[in-house]
């Protein structure tokens, strides 16, 4: 059997492989006994000597030079979380480790969250939470758009946006999107349209942001993209604060009180103490938890001993990570 170890924070190990998951896994492969810490993983160089495979999740190590020199059986990496780009190195790359990655299974909760903020947001939910529920509600003005014929506009088709477009399918909405990468046959698989980008901001009752955060995207969303969107339309952004240029996002917000962000990350996480986003009225911050929590952490564990079951029965693999592709990934 390949030897193997679980390595993480203890406390997010125990969510993403769960009892019954371990036990799969000890009948899979030889699992050391003892889970090892990411911050001081130098002090189990004799179990990682013998390691081929790693189950680990959020605080993997980097694989640099020092930890694949401690673990020179290595052969893959199982990830029960999202982004890579934490711990996949050239050095990796080169060594051909294998990575998997339960990205994909991450996705879902994110398109869910989407979903259910859009589904609000088409009802103008958003404005009747800062009313005092001991006061006479004051109408909103303007006419919510409804779900029934909205326009919903998603900046960049990834494993999220791919998600929340098949959700949105099963409402009565019409869906666009901007994505450079995009052909119009894979737009229109996931039941949406290819937009520019300044079309969208204009006419989608609610834009939710999927974006990579990678050097040519940051800042991609400007102030007037913002201050261009519809009377009472929302922005949702999920993807990483640094996407935003938050600055103009908060100069549209104060020209524009009917517009709504809704944002689960900000750059930096949390905002600064004295950011403009704690104290504009029509921005909702949620603290990052749009992903994975609770008990859907376990099925990211249970996405990746799928994985080794595959690997291990020469089967092909579902989530490994392409090295070639790392750079234009969230």
């Amino acid at each position: 059997m390949k030897k193997a170890v679980l390595l993480g924070p203890p406390e997010l190990l125990a969510g993403a492989y769960p009892p019954e998951l371990r036990l799969r896994l000890s009948q899979l492969v030889s699992l050391a006994p003892a889970e090892i810490p990411p911050d001081s993983w130098r002090e189990h160089r004799a179990d990682l000597a013998r390691t081929e495979f790693i189950f680990s999740t959020w605080g993997m190590p980097s694989l640099d030079e020092d930890f694949l020199a401690a673990a020179p059986a290595l052969k893959a990496v199982f990830y029960a979380a999202g982004t890579v780009k934490s711990f996949a190195t050239p050095a990796a790359a080169k060594r051909d480790i294998i990575i998997c990655a339960a990205a994909e299974a991450n996705s879902l909760p994110v398109a869910e969250y989407c979903l259910a903020v859009i589904l609000l947001s088409l009802k103008n939910f958003w404005p009747y939470t800062t009313q005092k529920p001991s006061e006479k509600y004051t109408k909103v003005p303007g006419q919510p758009p409804g779900v029934y014929g909205a326009t919903i506009g998603l900046v960049s088709l990834g494993a999220v946006g791919r998600r929340l477009a098949d959700l949105l399918a099963n409402h009565e909405v019409r869906v666009i999107v901007h994505d450079p990468y995009l052909s119009p046959e894979d737009a229109a698989r996931h039941h949406t349209t290819l937009c520019p980008m300044d079309e969208l901001f204009r006419t989608a009752d609610v834009v939710s942001l999927h974006t990579p955060w990678i050097p040519e995207t940051e800042g991609l969303i400007r102030g007037e993209l913002i201050r261009a969107m519809k009377h009472g339309a929302t922005f949702i952004n999920t993807s990483r604060g640094a996407v935003v240029d938050e600055a103009g996002l908060c100069e549209a917000l104060r020209d524009r009180p009917d517009l709504t962000a809704i944002l689960d990350v900000t750059y930096p996480e949390p905002p600064s103490a004295d950011s403009p986003l704690r104290t504009l009225p029509n921005v909702i911050l949620t603290p990052h938890i749009a992903g994975s929590m609770g008990n859907e952490v376990a099925r990211l564990g249970w996405r990746m001993l799928d994985e080794a079951e595959r690997l291990l029965d020469g089967r092909p693999l579902r989530h490994r990570i392409d090295y070639a592709r790392l750079p234009l990934m969230a």
